[in-house]
């Protein structure tokens, strides 16, 4: 079979915050989570064929993951299920504003505990785009996994899609993430990145500084940069596009919004020649990316909360 995008990394569940008990304490729902099949989930609302390699605890949370990529449309052959290891867990904060914090129950968790040996190449071989981040590379061995899994793609002609999601929490030092970050920006063809992460990155204050430093240290295709409630940018040669979000949405949950834009932008550019899109292309892009991302944000969660095509073109044309 050949799919359109392949995503490795972590699969887990987000508790985040969901109202008060009668006795005072927090209440939290169960999300399945996780930025790859989050990615994924996005694709596969907009009926793309889409996989994912990673791994599970041979536990109740697990068995839950499993059951929702499998609603959500993503083949989930290469999701292993851990009998020594329990499945990843999130506790999300969320402020007024909709912006989180997080808590990581992680020391170990499944997805951590992918090896080379459990990447499937034949999946590989067979896709568009390859999508992975960092925290399938915060240790040595799902590390070594990850840059398997990039070899073998880029052997099979696919192009790499990178987005860094940074978490600190999940590092044992800044610089080592830093150094994980470049990594995956000296491989990719697609970069995802929020503009504090350029800032992480970079060491530049100006967003155009620190793209034209990626650009001209590792000659990435298309670098897109999210600025959450204030939009998002496309950057690919001289072309440069800048679109605003949505605000005309109630948001209560900013969980899975960069996410869903990768999708989006995913979506939007598979079969394409990026280096020969016209500035307009990006433009369309970009506001339908920004339109799925502002819907997410109304519901709880990301993996089960994709919007359809038809929610974002009439939210597109109410504007």
């Amino acid at each position: 079979m050949k799919y359109n995008v392949v995503a490795l990394g972590e699969l887990l569940i987000d508790f985040t915050q969901n109202g008060i008990s009668a006795q005072g304490n927090n209440l939290f729902e169960a999300n399945p989570g996780g930025a790859p099949c989050n990615v994924l989930a996005m694709l596969s609302k907009l009926n793309r064929k889409t996989a994912f390699i990673g791994r599970v605890g041979n536990d109740a949370f697990g068995d839950m993951l499993r059951s929702t990529i499998i609603q959500a449309g993503i083949d989930d052959t290469a999701l292993i299920c851990d009998n020594a290891v329990n499945t990843t867990l999130a506790f999300v904060t969320t402020a007024q504003d909709g912006e989180r914090s997080f808590s990581f129950y992680r020391n170990p968790g499944a997805d951590m505990m992918l090896s080379k040996d459990d990447v499937p190449v034949r999946l590989l071989e067979n896709t568009d785009i390859f999508h992975f981040g960092t925290l399938s590379m915060t240790h040595q061995g799902v590390r070594e996994a990850t840059r398997f899994a990039i070899d073998a793609a880029r052997a099979g002609g696919a192009l790499l899609s990178f987005d860094p999601n940074l978490r600190p929490p999940l590092w044992d030092s800044m610089g080592n993430a830093i150094e994980q970050m470049k990594y995956g920006c000296s491989v990719c063809d697609i970069l995802k990145i929020e503009d504090g992460e350029l800032k992480t990155l970079t060491g530049c204050k100006e967003t155009d500084e620190g793209v034209k430093m990626l650009f001209e240290k590792y000659g990435i295709s298309l670098i897109l940069v999210t600025f959450g409630k204030n939009g998002s940018a496309a950057y690919c040669g001289n072309i440069k596009v800048e679109r605003p979000t949505f605000l005309n949405v109630k948001t209560i949950d900013t969980t899975g919004a960069g996410d869903t834009f990768m999708g989006c932008c995913l979506h939007f550019l598979l079969g394409k020649d990026i280096l020969n899109m016209t500035k307009n292309e990006f433009s369309q892009m970009l506001t339908f990316a920004n339109a799925a991302a502002s819907l997410v944000t109304t519901k709880k969660g990301a993996l089960r909360s994709m919007p359809s095509l038809n929610e974002i073109e009439e939210l597109i044309f109410s504007k």
